[in-house]
């Protein structure tokens, strides 16, 4: 017999704090939150094949062209695993940037779990180029060379940069020349369609992107992304990877049903927006201060900057942040869709205050 919850209990943290490290530390947007609400209660087919999951693929249909199938995961790592996996043999390779998430930040598990090889480009901005892969696709054929087989880019990047529709088509054409196919990693792809301006469609499908890992925990999900399949015949196995990958979610109706959330009424694009705007709201408090600088050009919600290793020290016990470069002192600020104008000033105060001492 159902319960009735007890909401009247004080919450274990301060909800009044917010910090600048993740926008992963961010909480369930209210509409996310009010859909899992409505998808709650009575029954629903177990694995997918719920109303909620069903309803969704015509969701992203309408953003991504009639042609793409959504199959949502529980995060970003399972995602990109799951379709990488299944654009890849265990002889081929992925091309990425050095700086990618899927290098960096995800304890190896794409080689480790998907079993192939990722082949590493420098880039200054992290963004990949036709040319730039080009100094990196050698040895094809070679019996003794892991095969590239995919080119996998950053939709807003690890250094907060964004592919213009352009260039993403360039690489497009440019893998698919050569036989390859295109995935990308959009863990943040609604802040990226944000700051161009752009819809999914025109920005990924009307580019010729073969795969996405579409993102929505740093964008007001409790738990969910989901990997889109825009080329089926650059991809085999989906469903069974998927399960043995461990992303496949017994009560998928919730997951299914946040991502319907953030899909409608705009809901990723206003997130998204909002969370850029602040950005360049911080941006511009601190821009001009002694002893700072911003490095990076700032185009999502992403905002990076380079002052004294004391300083930055110090900030972070009234706020967290990370460093991105202890070495140069390069920190990396984050913003996301609940950070308010108040939260932006206190906490360029709070740098003002260090810096002009």
């Amino acid at each position: 017999m159902t319960q009735a919850l007890d909401t009247d209990f004080a919450p274990l943290h301060d909800p009044t704090v917010r910090g600048f490290a993740s926008d992963n530390y961010s909480g369930i947007h209210p509409e996310v939150l009010a859909a899992i609400v409505r998808a709650n209660g009575g029954h629903q087919t177990a694995y997918g094949d719920d109303v909620y999951t069903e309803h969704l693929q015509d969701v992203f249909r309408s953003h991504f062209g009639p042609c793409v199938e959504a199959f949502p995961v529980f995060n970003g790592t399972g995602a990109n695993v799951v379709a990488l996996q299944a654009v890849t043999q265990r002889w081929e390779s992925v091309i990425c940037t050095s700086s990618a998430h899927i290098h960096v930040d995800e304890c190896a598990a794409p080689e480790r779990m998907g079993g192939f090889k990722l082949m590493l480009v420098a880039t200054p901005d992290g963004k990949l180029t036709p040319e730039l892969i080009d100094t990196i696709a050698v040895r094809e054929g070679d019996e003794h060379h892991a095969q590239p087989k995919v080119v996998s880019i950053t939709q807003t990047t690890e250094l907060g940069t964004a592919y213009s529709v352009e260039q993403i088509r360039a690489i497009a054409e440019h893998v698919h020349e050569r036989g390859w196919v295109l995935h990308v990693d959009g863990s943040r792809l609604s802040n990226a369609a944000a700051t161009l301006g752009v819809s999914f469609k025109a920005m990924i499908t009307d580019t010729g992107v073969d795969i996405v890992s579409f993102g929505g925990t740093k964008n007001g999900l409790m738990v969910g992304e989901a990997v889109l399949v825009l080329n089926p015949d650059a991809v085999s196995g989906m469903k069974y990877l998927r399960k043995q990958s461990m992303q496949l979610a017994s009560k998928m109706r919730f997951v299914s049903a946040q991502l319907e959330a953030l899909l409608t009424d705009e809901l990723y694009l206003r997130n998204a927006s909002h969370s850029n705007a602040m950005a360049q709201r911080l941006a511009a408090a601190v821009r001009d201060l002694p002893g700072l600088t911003i490095p990076r050009p700032v185009q999502a919600n992403a905002v990076f900057a380079v002052l004294p290793q004391d300083v930055s020290l110090r900030l972070m016990e009234q706020f967290k942040f990370y460093f991105w470069d202890e070495a140069t002192g390069e920190v990396r600020w984050m913003c996301s869709f609940d950070t308010t104008e108040a939260d932006v000033d206190a906490f360029a105060a709070a740098i003002r205050a260090e810096l002009t001492v």
